[in-house]
């Protein structure tokens, strides 16, 4: 997986879901606490989603086929789909459930400074490894908030663990908030309440990340800051006097596809117009380095066929016939 992909910010949650998971657990069995338990199977389904994620980075580099020509990038894509869906849910639904059942049934905890002393240990190690994640995110991110980010990135692996550890602190204080009023107030009834709000957090950060990430499985256009780069290279104002129409498309978070309609100039001859293409490639190419497979078709500009009016087949917001004479 590039560095892009976020293996730093994935191998460390990883490490720290996986020591947290193991203490929560323990925390449970001498407590009882629901909180604990719906905690150690939410980052326990957190160390599932880290393994996933990097599962479907390994997949996707594999070369392309001729079945697949275009290669397997998506595999990215997929795999992220699974960890909001699956383990998200499940660990969400889960907590939902543990949590009815303890405000059905509440008893008090015991030995309380465990299910403390883990809380107060695990905020630690969460806050270590979202601040990875933000440090690589910091990377990619630029001038664009947070909320941007995670809508507009094309490498599904960090928006995933950003909202996995952010999700896993609150889950944190939620958790922490219900054991500290149950020790205060002798009631077990706010484990409960504390553990149902951990599953509606977990649940809607599923929905969020499968929303995002069924958009990209659809197929996503390039950024518009990537299409602007791509029309300026490829018009060149010479051999190459404007841009009909243009398709993008990721393949992968760091594989693009450019279909375009170029316009060339009348008098040009065969040899020129592949000359043309050919360096219109290289400037792209040059421009855009994830821009891996690119097509472009000559054809002639004519102001008669302007004058019909807008190109349906134009991408949306692009450079819709811009042609020069």
């Amino acid at each position: 997986m590039s560095a892009s992909g976020g293996s730093k910010a994935i191998v460390a949650a990883l490490g720290a879901n996986l020591a947290i998971a193991a203490s929560k657990f323990v925390a449970f069995a001498f407590s009882g606490s629901s909180s604990m338990l719906a905690e150690g199977v939410h980052s326990l389904a957190d160390s599932g989603n880290q393994f996933l994620l990097l599962i479907g980075g390994k997949r996707a580099q594999r070369e392309a086929t001729p079945q697949h020509p275009f290669g397997y990038g998506r595999e990215r894509f997929i795999y992220a789909f699974l960890v909001s869906i699956v383990l998200f849910s499940i660990g969400g639904m889960f907590a939902i459930y543990e949590g009815y059942e303890k405000i059905q049934h509440p008893h008090g905890l015991d030995n309380w400074y465990w299910p403390v002393g883990v809380l107060v240990f695990a905020v630690i190690a969460e806050g270590f490894s979202f601040r990875t994640a933000i440090k690589e995110s910091n990377e990619l991110r630029g001038s664009m908030s947070w909320a941007q980010f995670i809508r507009r990135a094309k490498a599904p692996e960090l928006p995933v663990v950003l909202l996995e550890d952010f999700g896993a602190l609150i889950g944190l204080v939620l958790a922490l908030g219900g054991v500290g009023l149950a020790v205060l107030t002798g009631d077990g009834i706010w484990d409960g309440i504390g553990t149902v709000c951990i599953g509606v957090l977990l649940v809607s950060i599923a929905l969020v990340l499968a929303a995002e990430t069924s958009s990209l499985l659809l197929g996503e256009a390039a950024g518009p800051d990537v299409i602007r780069q791509i029309e300026s290279a490829t018009v060149d104002g010479e051999t190459v006097t404007g841009i009909i129409h243009m398709r993008t498309l990721h393949l992968g978070p760091e594989e693009l596809l450019v279909a375009a309609k170029i316009a060339v100039r009348h008098d040009d001859t065969a040899a020129q117009v592949a000359t043309a293409i050919n360096a219109a490639e290289a400037r792209i190419r040059a421009t855009v380095p994830i821009a891996r497979v690119i097509y472009l078709e000559p054809d002639i500009y004519s102001e008669a066929e302007a004058a019909k009016g807008p190109d349906p087949e134009a991408t949306p917001g692009g450079p819709d016939r811009t042609a020069g004479h």
